[in-house]
């Protein structure tokens, strides 16, 4: 396979499993388990228009977002796990601040600035940022 379908294949996996393992995994230890957050891990909650189960549909777009970092770790010079830390918990949370309310007509700034749902975002997205970045590691994907 050239390596512009390994980028995309391998990204999607790596996202989508990062979203099972880091994600997930850490909204099971840190918030679950210690009772910092009252909803459960891997949610089977269908979501609305095609009753998706949640885990499923957040598994999906850590896929699209694991294409995304691939290309940019394909091409960037950087160190990959701290690059995806940075990556999923700034662009990840950000595009769910702003893009995801925009695009389903909601406000924008609608608890924004609660603190408790900025530091979980982050925390959140910022696991599987360095889980993406890390399971994508044994495949090579730079030039």
């Amino acid at each position: 396979m050239y390596l512009a379908g390994r980028v995309l294949v391998f990204g999607f996996f790596a996202g989508a499993l990062s979203v099972a393992i880091f994600h997930q995994g850490s909204v099971f230890l840190l918030f679950h388990h210690f009772g910092l957050l009252t909803i459960a891990p891997y949610s089977l909650r269908p979501l609305p228009p095609f009753g998706v189960p949640q885990v499923i549909s957040q598994m999906f777009w850590g896929g699209v977002w694991g294409i995304l970092l691939a290309m940019l770790l394909r091409r960037l010079l950087v160190p990959d796990l701290l690059f995806g830390l940075i990556f999923g918990a700034i662009a990840c949370t950000a595009a769910g601040w702003y893009l995801v309310p925009w695009l389903k007509g909601q406000p924008m700034f609608s608890g924004l600035w609660v603190v408790d749902r900025m530091w979980r975002g982050l925390l959140l997205n910022g696991a599987w940022g360095f889980g993406a970045a890390f399971l994508m590691r044994p495949f090579s994907l730079r030039r």
